[in-house]
């Protein structure tokens, strides 16, 4: 029952998520437009779930104790990330991100900082350079 009532959660998001990138306006030429890749990520989210509906899995467990709260804390860097994304800016912000989430899978302190000073410059770049996604590079004043 716990798989059907996640995938019913899951399917609602998903939905939800379609629903508002529809809305999305760009002005530079994009010609896939910006609720491309919303929907490339809606779309399988809700057949998924709809599959997770249809065919639950046997006997799941849920997680408990330490696995718990490390699936919170990874919840919570996500939702730190979104909130933090325009104040701080893209590389700031995925820097924090990707060390946080580095850490709580177990990586040491000093890869995973190398990792996050790697990875951030390189998705800004990735995205607003040769992509032509515009980014906030450190913030609202800085692009």
């Amino acid at each position: 029952m716990s798989d059907r009532l996640a995938g019913m959660a899951i399917l609602a998001v998903s939905l939800v998520y379609l629903w508002a990138a529809g809305g999305y306006e760009a002005g530079f030429g994009d010609p896939l437009g910006p609720a491309a890749f919303p929907r490339i990520i809606g779309i399988p989210a809700a057949v998924i779930s709809i599959l997770l509906i249809i065919w639950p899995g046997r006997d799941p467990q849920w997680a408990g104790g330490r696995r718990l709260i490390r699936q919170i804390a990874a919840l919570a860097t996500l939702i730190g990330y979104a909130l933090l994304l325009e104040p701080l800016g893209f590389v700031p912000s995925t820097f924090l991100a990707v060390g946080g989430l580095a850490l709580l899978m177990g990586a040491r302190l000093v890869p995973a900082l190398l990792t996050a000073a790697t990875i951030a410059p390189a998705l800004y770049i990735l995205f607003d350079r040769v992509m032509g996604l515009p980014l906030p590079l450190l913030g609202p004043l800085i692009t």
